[in-house]
């Protein structure tokens, strides 16, 4: 079911969740760049009714508002106020890419309020490149007159985003902005090592064998450094869960299961 909030500055967040009226225990899932909260929803399925999932669009992507900035505090606290308007905790955490790294630093917050935290084929440390790995995306139109010509202006990327498309005033619009899209990116890069250590909850670390983002060398340090975490391999890129539905589903269940 998807639902809305407004935050304290005024902007709305679109949320789904999966069985509102479940006795399940809650499940916060965090979306990447180019996503969004739907991303989660055959995650959901799989889990049952043992887990009341609950899948943010976050800031600036799917049906949520643009925002002004896309450092990690705004998208820390946009989490906190969806958990405290649900007045979830004991809550376990998924995230993938953007939204792993968001998860550590959510986790780090607030450390009492989280019982396990998944990590999704991102690295802890990403070291500035110089050039946003999304920029490409800058050449998409945000929005166009149909359907088809959105999915079309997008090229190669066009068919992965299109179940995610908007309709618009002037159409159909993209489910992220562009420029918003590439600030995000930018942001992401640095050391965040420190918060992924911060959280005494167990942990689990998804790394994809083919990943354009983590190494196995950085999953291995990742899990090595951390207490209470364990490494799942999957032969698939950095898109686990579109790429491998089913072993990522299974690698998820066992670890929330042992919660």
């Amino acid at each position: 079911m998807r639902k809305e909030l407004t935050t304290a500055d005024g902007r709305t967040l679109s949320y789904l969740d999966f069985t509102p009226d479940s006795t399940g225990r809650p499940l916060l899932a965090l979306h990447g760049h180019l996503s969004e909260g739907a991303s989660f929803a055959h995650l959901a399925e799989a889990l049952g009714p043992e887990w009341r999932v609950v899948a943010l669009d976050q800031r600036g992507h799917g049906d949520s508002d643009r925002a002004g900035d896309y450092r990690r505090e705004g998208y820390v606290s946009d989490a906190l106020a969806l958990l405290d308007h649900l007045g979830l905790d004991r809550v376990a955490l998924v995230g993938h890419s953007l939204g792993a790294i968001n998860a550590y630093h959510l986790a780090a917050a607030q450390p009492e309020r989280f019982i396990g935290l998944v990590s999704v084929d991102t690295a802890a440390h990403l070291p500035e490149t110089g050039t946003s790995p999304l920029a490409f995306v800058l050449g998409f139109p945000y929005t166009a007159p149909t359907r088809e010509e959105l999915t079309a202006a997008c090229g190669p990327v066009g068919p992965m985003i299109a179940p995610a498309l908007r309709p618009h005033p002037e159409g159909w619009r993209l489910p992220f902005h562009p420029q918003d899209t590439v600030d995000s990116e930018t942001l992401v890069h640095g050391d965040h090592r420190p918060a992924w250590i911060a959280s005494p909850c167990p942990a689990l670390v998804v790394h994809g064998t083919a990943s354009q983002v983590l190494s196995a060398a950085h999953a291995q340090e990742m899990t090595t450094t951390r207490p209470r975490t364990t490494l799942v391999e999957l032969d698939t890129d950095h898109f686990v869960q579109l790429k491998d539905p089913r072993g990522f589903e299974k690698a998820v269940g066992d670890f929330l299961a042992a919660l």
